[in-house]
């Protein structure tokens, strides 16, 4: 199923309505210690020009030899997007001339690519999913980079990123919203990083994304597409979507037609600005490179890759929502960053009983750690609060040692100040009040003060949990919630 075609994705214009069409195009960063075609290494933040072969500088004589763990990655990260794997693609050369180009062309792949049609299914915050089509992914090196900012009349090249794997990995254009594309952008991160294919860090450009966008009257056929290169935050990818959309609306409303043009977007302006007249693949003079022969490979190598594939999100959801009970949507939120999901399953294998308190477990991690995290701008790594910690308090939950009151009371201690949960628990007197008798008399004393709430509660005895409320608070929540509930209905003959 596509993205669904929902009211609230529809832009309106002056003369009515409009719908966005938007198709990406991500590149990510192989993960491997060398570069496609060398020996080079790919070591982030080295001096300029320190992790250069002579291959990479294109210097006269030097041939290119592939890279079998970059074929790997590729192989492994198709699997992951449920794609066709070709087992003979073959490397082109795509034929462009920029200053951070040394060789005048690309090493790329154009209409036999190493990775074929495939998916991969959005979760959106309403709790809908929605499927986008892969069209492909391919192999191809990266250029270098133009430094501008070096000298007063001259540019500086760094060619530390030349030659350095991508996969280009190209979408239907399936998504109908800013949002969708967002939610697209990220669960494909994901995917990449459960795989170990891609780091996915964005700021240091390992995944970015060239943005199409178009708009057309709902239903009408697909209108001219315009290209935005090189976004590198999720956050960008939806405010170029969104300024690209009207600013095509406002030329066709005004009677114009869309130039098809790669732009750029401008994140301190909020905008997107023109670059060149979009190039078609003829403009590329597309041919294969006569140094490298056509990469084939057998599908017993293919599946031995697939056979140790890791769990991915849309696997590991699934098992949450079977076994645990797990909301959709919560199982959706504790995948979509693989640390926070390995931060949960250490929370679990720390529980005495995660059948039972799975769920609760689950609460927990995402309200109370997770909220804490965003409030404090700290990542799961940095968490101060460990997984053994809250699996600890959870327990002390589930055994009735302590209230979920006094255990947002314990988490604040552990937060701040660290620490055993059950030492804590003993030092500071914060176990649960479990002597019935010393819970009746507090009973009794609430009800015996307020005559009036007794009368409400028997004509409207969902009233009861005012009463509970007064109890807890008069014992400092250290009485068992349950037990006070079912001691008020005894008392109140309810």
């Amino acid at each position: 199923m596509n993205a669904p075609v929902k009211p609230s994705n529809l832009i309106k214009g002056v003369t009515g309505e409009w719908e966005m069409v938007i198709g990406l195009e991500v590149h990510a960063q192989v993960t491997s210690n060398a570069k496609l075609f060398s020996g080079a290494s790919t070591a982030f933040g080295g001096d300029p020009n320190s992790h250069v072969s002579l291959v990479d500088a294109a210097m006269p004589g030097m041939l290119p030899v592939i890279n079998e763990e970059c074929v790997r990655q590729a192989v492994r990260t198709g699997l992951g997007l449920n794609a066709q794997i070709n087992l003979r693609s073959v490397f082109d050369r795509k034929n462009y001339f920029y200053p951070d180009l040394p060789q005048g062309y690309q090493i790329s792949q154009y209409k036999s690519p190493i990775v074929g049609e495939g998916e991969v299914v959005v979760d959106l915050a309403d709790g809908t999913s929605f499927v986008v089509g892969i069209e492909r992914l391919h192999l191809e090196q990266d250029a270098g980079k133009s430094l501008h900012d070096q000298h007063a009349d001259m540019s500086a090249i760094d060619l530390n990123r030349s030659g350095v794997a991508l996969m280009e990995i190209v979408s239907k254009p399936d998504m109908r919203s800013s949002e969708q594309a967002k939610a697209y952008v990220t669960k494909l991160r994901a995917i990449l990083r459960y795989l170990g294919t891609c780091d996915g860090d964005m700021e240091k450009g390992s995944l970015r994304a060239d943005v199409n966008v178009s708009v057309r009257r709902p239903g009408e056929p697909f209108g001219t597409r315009c290209e935005i290169k090189n976004v590198n935050s999720i956050r960008f990818i939806g405010q170029a979507i969104e300024h690209e959309a009207r600013r095509q609306i406002e030329i066709l409303e005004d009677g114009g037609s869309i130039d098809q043009q790669t732009r750029l977007f401008d994140p301190d302006k909020g905008e997107t600005r023109a670059m060149r007249s979009k190039e078609e693949a003829h403009d590329y003079r597309y041919f294969p490179d006569p140094d490298l022969l056509p990469l084939e490979f057998s599908q017993s190598f293919v599946d031995a890759l697939k056979t140790d594939l890791p769990e991915l999100p849309d696997q590991k959801k699934a098992r949450f929502i079977a076994d645990l009970g797990l909301t959709p949507y919560d199982a959706a939120v504790l995948v979509n960053e693989h640390e926070c999901a390995n931060f949960y399953e250490s929370v679990l294998a720390g529980l005495a009983n995660a059948r039972r308190d799975g769920k609760v477990a689950a609460n927990w991690v995402i309200n109370e750690l997770f909220g804490r995290l965003n409030k404090e701008g700290l990542s799961i790594a940095a968490s101060p609060v460990s997984a053994s910690q809250l699996a600890a308090i959870i327990d002390l939950i589930g055994e009735g040692t302590i209230s979920g009151k006094i255990a947002k009371d314990l988490f604040e201690i552990v937060w701040i100040e660290g620490g055993d949960p059950r030492v804590l628990v003993e030092a500071r007197g914060m176990k649960q009040v479990t002597d019935m008798g010393a819970i009746e008399k507090a009973v009794e004393d609430i009800v015996a003060a307020n005559p009036d709430k007794v009368a409400q509660v028997r004509a409207k005895p969902q009233m009861i949990g005012w009463f509970v409320g007064q109890v807890m608070k008069a014992s400092g929540g250290k009485v068992n919630p349950q037990a006070v509930n079912d001691l008020l209905k005894t008392k109140l003959g309810l």
